[in-house]
């Protein structure tokens, strides 16, 4: 059996990686054990050094990564180096914060003295997907190796050489060998290493199906684990809004990756009295996207990572189409190679509709029209998700008072677009996850949070 990469422009095979057995796994988990003793001994300013150099390598590096980004999932090259160079920031960030995220605190109590303090749990087994096939990785292990901890990544198949590249990368920066390494196998079998006694956690991001999976047998074995999965984010826009900067937001949001992150923007709740206006902004910003080779430095939008994403993309445009959703961009399949789609736009989307209730997860967009604000919250907070979400309006107050008190989601950003930052604790409610990655609370998820008493 093997692991094959193809590049989704072309259709055309890559590489193959031969699938690992039982056998070659168990004896990467205990190798990652041993390593794991070896650098938990470290104290956490020594862990900075090789981490700090990851990130060398990572921007020395960016412009190979970049393609290798594109090739074999479809990213344009320039945003490829970016994210690789965003991973860099993940790294420096964790290297210069860490020591001050784990130090001991210390609380009054009728103890002589009495502390709490952070330590790693062990190996960490990381299942992680193909959209940002870089940053998903190190957004979970920087913070989980400065920690102490030692990581095993089970990458998507379609990313093989991403994995094996990332795997390098802390190798070569001088990390103990073993620490992190990358297991070659299929989805099947990601609950052997679970139940593996040596994995203590498990972090998953992709679907909520595979979450529910993981998640299972994870609280099957009594296993920590941080889950982040799909999104639908809203973007609401109110009738205050500066129109055409939303609008251009909005179609920015929305293309980012393809449309393939859980965080892209992918329902647009719009207020009646801005609507017309919305959408003519809007189809201007979506008409403006390049689709084309991910290679070619003018191209924005790539294909989507396989044939079979699309095939499924362009059935819920179709559905919501004949279910009395309205195209306004876009919508058909292209002759031609590769997985491409085109920028598309629906209005009067509603429930019962594919873009109304499903994640679209490609540069598809949905405009949903409300009466008013009431009408807008109730719409956002409509899905079973809760990644991110955005709201556009000129009063900053009341905008404050929507994004922290009545958006159900995991981040709530103002006039601007939904990103992640090493900053900010990052993740979702409802079926779109739980716990956090990012900032300390990432570093915090898994370690042993441990009481000491001194009477």
């Amino acid at each position: 059996m093997s692991i094959t990469a193809v590049n989704p422009a072309t259709g055309v095979e890559i590489e193959a990686f031969e699938e690992m057995t039982p056998g070659d796994v168990r004896e990467i988990v205990q190798a990652a054990q041993r390593a794991f003793l070896e650098w938990r001994a470290r104290g956490v300013a020594d862990r900075a050094g090789p981490m700090r150099r990851a990130a060398e390598l990572l921007r020395t590096r960016a412009e190979d990564y970049g393609r290798l980004m594109a090739s074999e999932m479809g990213k344009p090259v320039r945003d490829g180096r970016s994210e690789a160079e965003k991973c860099a920031l993940a790294c420096d960030y964790y290297a210069e914060h860490a020591a001050k995220y784990l130090d001991a605190e210390v609380v009054e109590t009728d103890a002589s003295r009495s502390f709490v303090t952070f330590q790693p749990l062990g190996v960490v087994l990381a299942v992680m997907p193909w959209n940002f096939p870089f940053w998903q990785v190190f957004r979970f292990a920087a913070p989980a190796l400065m920690a102490g901890n030692a990581g095993l990544l089970k990458h998507a198949s379609n990313v093989p050489g991403c994995a094996r590249a990332i795997e390098n990368v802390f190798r070569d920066a001088g990390f103990p060998d073993h620490l992190f390494r990358t297991l070659f196998i299929g989805s099947g079998e990601v609950a052997a290493v679970i139940e593996h006694p040596l994995v203590r956690a498990v972090t998953l991001t992709g679907s909520t199906l595979a979450g529910r999976a993981v998640a299972s047998k994870a609280g099957e074995l009594i296993k920590k684990t941080v889950l982040e999965l799909g999104g639908s984010d809203p973007y609401v826009v109110l009738a205050d809004a500066d129109v055409a900067s939303a609008a251009a937001m909005c179609a920015k949001s929305r293309l980012i990756n393809a449309g393939q992150s859980c965080i892209a923007a992918k329902r647009f709740v719009v207020v009646e009295p801005v609507r017309a206006e919305f959408e003519r902004h809007f189809i201007e910003g979506m008409k403006a996207a390049v689709v084309g080779d991910p290679m070619d430095p003018r191209t924005t939008v790539g294909p989507l990572a396989r044939h079979d994403l699309r095939a499924d993309l362009h059935a819920q445009v179709q559905k919501s189409i004949a279910k009395g959703a309205r195209c306004l961009l876009g919508g058909e399949v292209p002759d031609g190679p590769g997985a491409y789609y085109p920028a598309t736009v629906l209005t009067d989307v509603q429930p019962g509709m594919p873009a109304y209730d499903e994640e679209l997860f490609g540069p598809v967009a949905s405009i949903i029209p409300v009466r008013d604000e009431a009408e807008a919250i109730r719409v956002a907070n409509d899905t079973s998700f809760g990644l991110g979400a955005a709201i556009f309006t000129r009063d900053l107050a009341r905008a404050e008072r929507i994004a922290a008190e009545e958006i159900d989601a995991g981040s709530c950003f103002v006039n601007t677009f939904v990103r992640s930052d090493p900053r900010l604790p990052f993740g979702g409610v409802k079926e779109s996850g739980y716990g956090r990655e990012l900032s300390y609370f990432g570093i915090r998820e898994f370690v042993n949070i441990k009481t000491v008493f001194i009477e």
